[in-house]
């Protein structure tokens, strides 16, 4: 669905380049998720591939026609939820939905419905100056979805939410794919990507370190060999994955009745990027 080759871009004022060369594909139906701290380069990628910004160097094909070629008709396409909401304060949530519906020419989805499903059913008549971070930022992710775009832009889509809102948001994306949607998170918060992802690209100072899904990265810098702890016990034990079902010892402590828990110690995200820049996710 998206084809990004060989991009670059700097900004006007600054000295050296923010993208440094990028390149990967996004299947169409899949979620593809932009990891890194902040600074890294996640946000101005987002802005080149739904046209805020041009004067990239590459090439980048959006369902197979170039970027550069699409006119305001990539808009009825593309929805984008910003890390920042973008709204106006003296409507109410639902004169907010309704002046943004008015933009586009095909069919708007329910708005009382898309307010229910991210919990704002009841604040719907609530002016959004009175609304919460978090309530902002659902409204935002609502606006987003709007008029049923193939491709999303999520930008930190949980970042001020609760751990419940957060479950609803990260099903509703669930959902949206299992729709055939395509969805671009941008994100430093590994644990959402990890649930979410289909495959992620790990990005520092503006390049790609590695690219592969979540699991196989975790398989490849984690540690193959499981923990066992014993009931009662602060002491742990770890095997060797290699050869663990004809290992003796292993076989002894199972049988024993005394196994408490069996973890295997594959990496998180964080550790994997950790691994890889030799930097803490900030």
């Amino acid at each position: 669905m998206i084809q990004v080759k060989n991009v670059r871009y700097r900004y006007p004022t600054n000295d050296v380049d923010t993208i440094k060369d990028l390149s990967f594909d996004i299947d169409k139906g899949a979620v593809f998720g932009f990891l890194g701290p902040s600074g890294s380069g996640k946000s101005t990628t987002q802005k080149i591939l739904y046209k805020l910004l041009d004067s990239y160097e590459g090439q980048i094909l959006f369902d197979e026609k170039s970027l550069d070629e699409w006119g305001r008709e990539f808009y009825e396409r593309i929805g984008v939820s910003f890390e920042l909401p973008n709204l106006y304060y003296k409507l109410t949530a639902k004169e907010n939905l309704q002046f943004f519906a008015s933009f586009y020419k095909r069919p708007i989805k329910d708005i009382d419905q898309l307010l229910e499903q991210v919990g704002l059913g009841a604040d719907a008549s609530k002016r959004v100056s009175e609304f919460s971070k978090g309530m902002k930022m659902r409204l935002n992710f609502v606006r987003a979805i709007l008029h049923d775009p193939e491709v999303l832009f999520l930008d930190e889509p949980t970042a001020g939410l609760d751990p419940v809102n957060a479950r609803v948001m990260k099903s509703i994306i669930r959902e949206l794919k299992a729709a055939g949607k395509t969805i671009f998170i941008t994100t430093h918060n590994m644990f959402d990507a990890d649930q979410l992802c289909d495959q992620v690209a790990l990005l520092f100072e503006g390049q790609i370190m590695a690219l592969d899904s979540p699991t196989q990265l975790k398989l490849k810098y984690g540690q193959k060999n499981v923990k066992v702890r014993m009931e009662g016990a602060l002491k742990e034990v770890q095997f060797a994955l290699d050869g663990l079902g004809a290992n003796k010892d292993f076989n002894e402590l199972l049988n024993s009745g005394v196994v408490s828990t069996i973890h295997s110690q594959e990496a998180s995200l964080e550790e994997v990027f950790i691994k890889i820049t030799g930097e803490q996710l900030v």
